[in-house]
């Protein structure tokens, strides 16, 4: 296994290890002209894990599988942080969205990137409802 910088022709940037002319090992990639950054593991020029930061400053930290965010993951997105399963590149399975400025959140099941309703939902007034197949908390 190699390693070094590459520049590629979109003005996109690695650095990091190489091997057989991909991306393989520990390695930094930077988009063209900014948009974006990759800092983690490689597979055969595909991102494992490790953490994608956005021009905007939103930022996922977890698991990869074939360029898209797959498996268990972070993502923090202006005063909402999502925590949970991630499948083909979308929110998957169950996992739980909240404010970081508010009670609002929502812990249950998803269907690609959407809540399917199954779950609790809380609102920024603290009040809570059971969503269909879910449970009422009261506290």
């Amino acid at each position: 296994m190699t390693g070094g910088r590459f520049d590629f022709d979109d003005g996109g940037t690695y650095c990091g290890g190489w091997e057989d002319g991909k991306a393989h090992g520990q390695g930094v990639c930077t988009g063209p002209k900014g948009q974006g950054e990759y800092s983690g593991s490689w597979s055969n020029g595909f991102e494992v894990v490790g953490v994608y930061t956005w021009p905007s400053g939103n930022l996922y930290q977890g698991y990869w599988a074939q360029g898209k965010r797959h498996g268990l993951g972070v993502e923090s997105k202006g005063r909402w942080v999502y925590r949970g399963e991630w499948t083909h590149g979308f929110k998957g399975r169950y996992g739980v969205r909240q404010s970081l400025n508010t009670p609002a959140r929502y812990e249950g099941t998803w269907s690609n990137g959407l809540q399917d309703g199954y779950g609790v939902e809380t609102y920024g007034d603290g009040g809570k409802r059971g969503t269909p197949g879910g449970q009422i908390l009261i506290e």
